[in-house]
């Protein structure tokens, strides 16, 4: 290792590298595009060895040259000019920036499941009947699986899918990723590898590999780079074996904070407005798969845990939280939604996160202890704000005690957003309003986008924003509750009066806005 005159490894700042560039002839670099990371030199060097000496080949300006943090390790740079086959241009820079693009770069390099996929049937024993395969554990450490295990769950990744499929039929394997909220049909293993797959998913994720009559769930973590993702693995006996769900669950890209929901400003500055009540019950309602989670998490997060308590009870547990207290609920031991609440509210809490109201226990405890001087947070299955009014009301909650503490309720949807790369501009027409309805007449010759695709995305759309309809309790909702008027058509009635904003409305606007289609909204909502 390099060192300064004193013998201490000289620092990573710029000056530093620059005099120790010029002692031993060599150029610094203290940043690298993607551009310069060739997927074809780092074929050749394991990641292992490149992390663990930090080197790696790149291409710069079309000279192959090598990134070098330490001048002194000659004959690491001299290996890497072997597997290479290349005589590498030495480049000096800070051993951070070299660990960086090895991640990056091994990262974008093709390693697609497909071409390994097509190799499986020279492994020996890799086309054996599954009714052959006896040794599970044995089967499940095969050395083959494993690696095509691992590409499958690095290329989702890569696609960023929230989930992988794995469905076994009787003359084939299914592998589907789901990519913002649809399903992409991937290559198929040979259907003789499903037992093998299976069993590798279940001793990664630590389940029990000799019982396959009965359905199970478990979690396993893998690391991507320098992320650790969790993995939710299921499976569940079919006909032709057991089917898998993997969920794949990164932080970086659900715990979002408000300002990245899709919420208009307008939205979220009413909804932070019920965050900093001292009581109440929130809703955020919507269908499964409408991001009610993560709308949560980000309102959990916009609250100062280091003075309040703040405690959740949740089926399951998706990530998680700093500083932030969270039961998983455990129904074959008795502790569920109503019980744990219950013993929540002896723990001083000042906020509380129920994460499902399933039923009219649960949902009567939750009332009551936002009645008792609690924030409560929940989540209901309904099309729209008004809806959960009538959905508590029909669960058995008394309408003057819902009256006495609903706060507000937030419906959503996501939707996916327009390929930014891709997308086409087009004019709306009459006929194309008569055709979709009336409710898009704000739309005739305007403007809109419409989906094309290109490699940057998929089918003309690449990630989700949230559609949000934002239902606050005004005195005048709040008589109608206490009343018990609470007909559906009456209370949206009241909403549209009160000049709130519909999912409708928020659909339209982002149309307009160029962050979805029109097929998109009407896809994804009932609108």
């Amino acid at each position: 290792m390099a060192t300064d005159p004193a013998g201490a490894p000289l620092a990573s700042d710029s000056s530093g590298l620059k005099r120790l560039g010029v002692e031993y002839g060599l150029e610094t670099v203290l940043s690298v595009d993607d551009a310069d990371l060739d997927s074809d030199l780092l074929a050749q060097l394991p990641v292992e060895w490149a992390r663990e000496n930090a080197l790696l080949p790149i291409r710069r300006d079309g000279v192959a040259c090598l990134l070098v943090s330490d001048p002194d390790a000659v004959n690491e740079q001299e290996y890497v000019s072997v597997l290479t086959g290349l005589e590498l241009r030495p480049l000096l820079a800070p051993r951070s920036l070299v660990l960086s693009c090895i991640e990056r770069g091994y990262f974008r390099k093709d390693n697609s499941p497909s071409d390994f996929i097509d190799d499986l049937v020279d492994v020996p024993g890799a086309t054996e009947s599954r009714r052959q395969v006896d040794d599970l554990l044995q089967v499940a450490n095969d050395t083959p699986v494993t690696q095509l295990i691992n590409l499958i769950l690095l290329d989702a990744f890569k696609q960023r899918a929230s989930d992988i499929h794995v469905e076994p039929f009787e003359d084939r394997l299914r592998i589907r990723y789901r990519v913002d909220g649809l399903l992409y049909e991937q290559p198929s293993p040979p259907a003789t590898l499903v037992q093998s797959l299976v069993s590798r998913l279940k001793v990664m994720a630590h389940m029990d590999i000799a019982e396959r009559r009965l359905p199970q769930d478990g979690m396993a973590r893998v690391r991507v780079g320098e992320r650790e993702v969790d993995v939710r693995v299921s499976t569940v006996p079919v006909a032709e074996g057991e089917r898998v769900v993997l969920r794949l669950l990164d932080k970086s890209s659900t715990l979002l904070p408000l300002l990245d929901l899709g919420m208009e400003p307008a939205c979220q500055d009413r909804f932070r407005g019920l965050l900093g009540g001292a009581n109440g019950i929130i809703v955020v309602s919507g269908p499964t798969g409408s991001g009610k989670t993560t709308t949560l998490y980000a309102a959990l997060g916009a609250l100062d845990s280091s003075r309040r308590n703040i405690l959740t009870i949740e089926d399951p547990i998706e990530y998680r939280l700093d500083n932030i207290g969270q039961i998983q609920v455990k129904s074959k031991i008795g502790l569920t939604f109503a019980s744990g609440l219950r013993h929540i509210l002896r723990q001083d809490p000042d906020v509380i996160l129920v994460g499902e109201t399933r039923d009219t226990e649960t949902a009567e405890i939750a009332i009551r202890a936002s009645l008792t001087g609690h924030l409560v947070f929940t989540t209901l299955h309904t099309n729209d704000a008004p809806s959960a009014i009538v959905r508590l009301i029909d669960m058995g909650i008394e309408p003057y005690l819902l009256a006495s503490c609903l706060r507000g309720i937030l419906a959503q949807r996501l939707v996916r957003k327009l390929c930014e790369h891709c997308r086409a501009p087009y004019v709306v027409s009459e006929s194309d309003v008569r055709t979709y309805g009336d409710v898009w007449a704000p739309l005739a010759g305007k403007a809109v986008w419409r989906a094309v695709g290109c490699d940057q995305c998929t089918g003309g759309y690449r990630g989700r924003v949230g559609l949000f309809e934002l239902l606050t309790v005004t005195p005048g909702l709040q008589e109608r509750i206490r009343e018990g008027q609470c007909c559906l058509d009456e209370l949206r009635q009241v909403s549209m009066g009160d000049k709130l904003p519909t999912l409708t409305d928020d659909g339209i606007f982002k149309i307009l806005s160029g962050t979805t289609s029109i097929d998109e909204i009407l896809s994804s909502t009932s609108i």
